[in-house]
């Protein structure tokens, strides 16, 4: 019966985006030491909940596909959605609209998707042409991600920011608005209406 309860959560949890990153090139950079790596993403049992050192502030500097700058501390004060996604997964494409949506009509809630893939900036742009959205996006090198991000075990993987910049909760697999709002609202921040 054990055996069968943890296949069961085995296949659940896998119903998101599983595309490995691509091998790591001979002439890459060398990978980062233990001490300067990121946390590990939380185990799938407790992945609604931020460990210690998740609970942290991360850092998040990247230039969207527009051209502009995007500091993840300049949003302190909103609950920011960070999306890690990318135009192969068939689960990520589901959630864009509705995270559009959300992040038009939330005025405390915003978005930020991050195509976790190796990507052109001008294919990216051609895609949201197709699939488009209101939020920023921005190409995260999958050989060297965010640094206080852990590297995604699957796609998509959001992080809900809370206000004070600290993690509030992290998602492995397709969200939904709904989702967002109700972990915002658990964290103390303002009720879905």
């Amino acid at each position: 019966m054990k055996r069968l309860l943890l296949l069961t959560a085995a296949l659940l949890l896998s119903a998101g985006c599983n595309r490995p990153a691509p091998e790591q090139a001979s002439t890459a950079a060398p990978p980062k030491a233990a001490t300067s790596a990121a946390p590990p993403a939380a185990p799938a049992a407790t992945a609604g909940t931020p460990s210690a050192a998740a609970a942290k502030s991360p850092s998040l500097k990247v230039t969207t596909i527009t051209g502009l700058a995007y500091d993840l501390a300049a949003h302190r004060g909103k609950w920011v959605v960070v999306n890690f996604w990318a135009t192969w997964c068939g689960p990520c494409l589901k959630e864009m609209p509705e995270l559009s949506a959300l992040d038009a009509m939330r005025e405390h809630i915003e978005v930020i998707g991050l195509a976790y893939e190796d990507i052109k900036p001008e294919e990216m742009a051609a895609f949201l042409k197709v699939h488009p959205v209101v939020y920023p996006v921005a190409i995260v090198d999958v050989y060297a991600p965010p640094a206080d991000f852990a590297s995604p075990r699957g796609l998509p993987m959001t992080y809900l920011i809370a206000p004070d910049g600290t993690v509030a909760k992290q998602f492995l697999g397709p969200v939904t608005a709904k989702d967002i709002e109700a972990a915002v609202a658990a964290a103390g921040g303002p009720k879905p209406a």
